[in-house]
């Protein structure tokens, strides 16, 4: 049996969770297949977490899962062939539009500026949130595997961040809060640009996007990013 037919034995055999609510589409019930990576276990090594996005799978925190939710396949992973990647006439506006912005990549911290930014951020998108740094520290900053960090700022003052994973081929985006005060300036467009201008400028291959919803409107930009491929059964396709 190949690497690849053991890896996707052992994913297939991963419990089932139970059925919840869609968080993309509301008329539809989730289930998931996950595991988590424990802290224990070191670093993952990056080419086995790229046959897992490869295999559908997302990163929350040290969690890993992807959706299981028999008759429904609308979460499609959606990845750019960086090197073809043209930007449209409005993804060229858009990066005039913030010019004026400066991006700076490092290490992921988890500081104060951080947690107030998205406390400003998860007020006005997931008012739910209670704890920003818990959530934070949990979900985004605390990672198994190779990390960076994206914070953009505007006159010396800390405007955006987006977390992505690096692997031997690819740039993954994980995560991108902003300061919705600066809405208009179309931010999660532009950390999109920026990451694959990086993704391009590493000589990594793809950038992953996560999954695109067909009939989910804050999942619409993604498809709009391109050219891009879509994971079906037979494998990536344009």
């Amino acid at each position: 049996m190949s690497t690849d037919a053991r890896l996707r034995s052992t994913l297939e055999h991963l419990p089932h969770s139970a059925p919840s609510p869609c968080s993309y589409l509301p008329d539809r019930v989730a289930r998931h297949q996950a595991f988590h990576w424990d802290e224990s276990q070191g670093r993952m090594p990056g080419t086995l977490y790229q046959d897992l996005m490869d295999h559908r799978f997302r990163r929350s925190g040290r969690l890993f899962y992807r959706p299981a939710c028999g008759e429904c396949a609308s979460c499609i992973p959606i990845r750019v062939d960086v090197r073809s990647f043209e930007p449209s006439a409005s993804q060229r506006r858009n990066r005039r539009k913030n010019e004026d912005v400066r991006v700076r990549w490092a290490t992921p911290e988890l500081n104060r500026e951080r947690v107030e930014l998205y406390q400003r951020y998860a007020a006005h998108r997931h008012p739910e949130t209670t704890d920003a740094v818990s959530t934070l520290e949990s979900f985004l900053y605390d990672s198994p595997v190779e990390t960076v960090e994206a914070t953009y700022w505007l006159d010396g003052r800390l405007i955006g961040a987006g977390i992505c994973d690096v692997t031997p081929r690819a740039l993954s985006t994980v995560y991108f809060y902003f300061d919705p005060e600066e809405s208009k300036r179309g931010l999660g467009t532009f950390s999109a640009l920026i990451e694959i201008e990086t993704a391009r400028r590493l000589d990594l291959a793809h950038y992953y996007l996560g999954y695109w919803v067909p009939g989910c409107r804050k999942m619409e930009y993604k498809s709009a990013i391109g050219p891009h491929e879509l994971l079906g059964i037979d494998g990536w396709t344009a």
